[in-house]
Formats: C-alpha cells, structure tokens, sequence
C-alpha cells in the first residue's frame, strides 16, 4: 500500500488530537503523539510517508499484523449481516468464537465469557473466583501488569497502580521468580523455583489460607520484563492452589494466541489454570474483545446460581466475527508455529549476540515473539540504565536510545529500563532481521551511557 503523503493532514489529525484526545498513563500537555496515515502487514507510516517496523505489535496485541485481508473482509461481511445484537441471545458469530477458542484452550477451560477487553477480563475472573470459593483476597505479583479498571489496577505490581491504591481492595503482593534480580539472593533456576514457592506459600500462611480467593499471574509477565518463569514454578503455583482450594488465574492477555510460539502460554508449563483471561490476539486487536475461559468446577458453581455480572457488549458479533476469521487464518497460515521457529532459530541467537557486543544489555530473555533486553549501566553491578519508574531526565539514557531506534525506522517498546521485541507473530524473516540491525545502531547510543 503507498504511504498517504500529506503533511497538512497529519497536521490537521494531530491538532484535533491534541485538542480533544485525553491520553491514558500521560501528562497531557507534555506529550507528542505521532499522526499515523495507514499500517499494513509489520509497518505503520506517517503523513510523511516515513515508515516504521513496529516492534511493538500496536500494543502487543496485532499477532496477524495490520489490516490482514481475511480478517477485514470478515468484519466487513459480519457488518452487512447483523453489525451487533443483545448478550442474552444465540449468535453465530459468537458461538463460533467461544468454540474455536475452547478448542485451543488447555484442559476443561470449556466455557467462554465474553468481555470487551483484557482487564474486564480480570475484574470478572477475580469476581467468579471470590464467588466460587467465599473468600475474599487474593494474591498476585509485584512485577505485573493486570489491567487499567479499579481491581485490575490493584492486582497489578507495577508503578502504574499507586494512584489508585487505596490497600481496600483486598489485593496482597508477592515476589513471583526472576532470576536476574532475584529477591531470594538465588544463584540457579532451581533455587529460584524452590525459594519463590516457599515464599508464596509463606504468604498464604501468614494472610490465612482460608481468606484467599485466587493467585493471579501473567504466564509470562509482560510489560514487567517477559520474565519467563523459570521449570517447576508454575506447576509448583498449581499444586498450592489445590492444597489451600485457592483459585488458579492465569493472565494471557498478551502471551496467549501464538505470542509464545504456543495458542496459550499455559502449553509450554503444562499447567492447566482453573480460569484463564485473554484479550489483544485473540482478533489481533481490529475490534475490542477480551474473555474469560472457565473450568467445569467454577462453570458448575453458576450452573444453578446466575452469576452476577455482564457486559452490554458482552460477544459483539463484530469482535467475534473478527476473532472467528483471526484464529482461523492463525491456523491455516502457520503464524504460532512461525513464531515459535523465528524466535528459537532467528531473534534468540540475533539477540545473544547483541548482548555480547553491547555493554547496555545486561540479559536477554524471552519466547517465540516474547523478548525483552534488560539495560544496564553496568553488566557486573546489574545496575538498571535508568533508575525504577524514572522520569524527566532521570530517563535521558532510554529517550535517547528509543530516539535512535525510531530515526532507524525502528517503532520500539520502551518500559522502564526494558526494550521488548514483540513484532507480530506472523513477522518474516527478512522482517525481523531488519529489525534486528536498527536495534543494534540503537543500542550503541544506549552503550554510551554505560559504565
């Protein structure tokens, strides 16, 4: 597709921008958003026509890339039939969602709700775990990101949930694993493994096992870092859940529908969550959809009892449509199985070897098209390029390294003192490597602020 070159309207789009958007996580009047003329595939462009490789799948959520003719022209179809209807009904496109996705979902996680995106997704699974179980607390990880609404805010453990933390909404953190800045002083996967359960189970104990609803977790936490959990955690998590008949919660919003290289995260542990959240690829985003998939014991508690929640749009037949026509050209075109080969034979090695030639990379990690580089000031002090929730010119050094990616052509994912490779999961291999080159001429800015 040719790039719409008319700066006067990319003037035009950002000034209403500017005059009437009100950005979320921003400051409203110190931020300069791009005016984005059209995306396609892997790339997104200016009015300009400047093109950009986004590495950041929109917002980790474009699994197919942008604008795939398939799922287009299904949105298109499903609009010239019936553009939206009521929750309480049979829909087509609706059943047709929850059956595909209860296919690829693990275990007996059979039952679909049907939300608008990944933290409603959280708020009801919370909701039908306290329910299900008559407690009231639960539990999740420093580290993590849940969602932007009231409990999803509170559930998550990063700065994002401070202004909102009132310490009311029954939430208790704990330290999940991470070996490169382990909290438990531990040297290998199995000490992190061993010492994390123990500390989670330490919690429990101490907050009363019969008060706690449910753990929550991402799979594998992602704007925390894509800190893969090490073997053993999470079915050690499992097995503490059934010992204290705690519900299981396992958050795929971003690693499910092939972002790992598997349809679910939960494939690559052989864990089986009593409840399991997803959002973003399910429809790779065209149309807003989230849902929460629910095991037979907690489908049974609403067999006979309503459960008590829903959603005006609880199902939209757009979004279904769109998830209906996203998983099928998932699986007919091969994207989980790309990108669980690229990220193994192509961003795994091209990363390691980053690593060994820039200073600023204290560690590599990640899966199929889930990665994350941890910069550094200092590779044997591990000390963090930027300081933790840095701001102002306390965050120079990773302004100036995303700066340099962008002026290569390269859209990157900056949090904290983290850059993330997430391109879409149907990304090509000359794709990735020409992604892979700007980021090695941006990584040699963030070089310069090392030690």
């Amino acid at each position: 597709m040719t790039p719409q070159l008319s700066p006067e309207a990319g003037a035009a789009v950002k000034a209403a921008d500017r005059a009437h958007v009100f950005r979320s996580w921003s400051a409203q009047d110190l931020i300069d958003p791009l005016a984005v003329a059209g995306a396609e595939g892997s790339y997104f462009w200016d009015y300009d026509g400047r093109r950009y490789l986004d590495f950041t799948s929109g917002l980790v959520f474009t699994n197919i890339g942008y604008q795939h003719p398939k799922v287009v022209a299904a949105i298109q179809e499903q609009a010239a039939k019936m553009t939206t209807f009521a929750p309480a009904f049979a829909v087509e496109a609706r059943s047709e969602a929850a059956r595909l996705i209860a296919e690829r979902t693990p275990g007996d996680l059979d039952k679909i709700f049907f939300t608008n995106g990944g933290a409603d997704a959280i708020e009801h699974a919370i909701r039908m775990s306290r329910l299900h179980t008559g407690r009231a607390k639960v539990l999740s990880a420093y580290r993590s990101y849940h969602g932007g609404t009231q409990q999803a805010i509170n559930v998550t453990g990063d700065p994002r949930r401070w202004a909102s933390d009132s310490a009311s909404a029954g939430v208790v953190h704990f330290w999940a694993p991470f070996l490169y800045r382990s909290r438990f002083y531990s040297e290998t996967e199995e000490q992190e493994t061993a010492r994390a359960l123990e500390h989670l189970e330490t919690t429990i104990a101490f907050e009363g096992p019969g008060t706690v609803a449910a753990i929550v977790l991402e799979t594998v936490p992602g704007t925390a870092g894509i800190m893969v959990p090490p073997p053993g955690y999470l079915a050690g998590v499992r097995e503490i859940c059934d010992k204290y008949g705690i519900v299981f919660i396992l958050d795929e919003v971003m690693a499910g529908f092939g972002r790992t290289g598997e349809w679910f995260a939960a494939d690559l542990f052989g864990v089986v969550p009593d409840l399991m959240t997803f959002a973003k690829g399910v429809n790779s985003g065209y149309v807003p959809l989230g849902g929460v998939a629910i095991s037979e014991k907690i489908a049974e508690t609403f067999g006979k009892r309503p459960y008590p929640g829903g959603l005006t749009y609880s199902g939209h037949p757009l979004a279904c449509a769109a998830a209906v026509a996203t998983i099928n050209v998932m699986a007919e075109e091969g994207v989980v199985e790309n990108a669980g080969r690229l990220g193994a034979s192509v961003v795994g090695p091209a990363l390691a070897e980053l690593a060994q030639r820039h200073p600023s990379v204290g560690e590599v990690r990640g899966v199929g098209m889930f990665w994350a580089l941890d910069l550094v000031k200092n590779r044997e002090t591990r000390e963090p390029l930027v300081p933790y929730n840095a701001a102002g010119e306390a965050n120079a050094p990773m302004a100036a390294f995303g700066a340099a990616a962008k002026q290569h052509g390269l859209w990157p994912f900056i949090n904290m003192n983290r850059t993330h490779i997430v391109p879409p999961c149907n990304v090509s291999e000359a794709e990735l490597k020409e992604g892979l080159a700007a980021l090695d001429a941006a990584l040699s800015v963030a070089d310069e602020y090392t030690a």
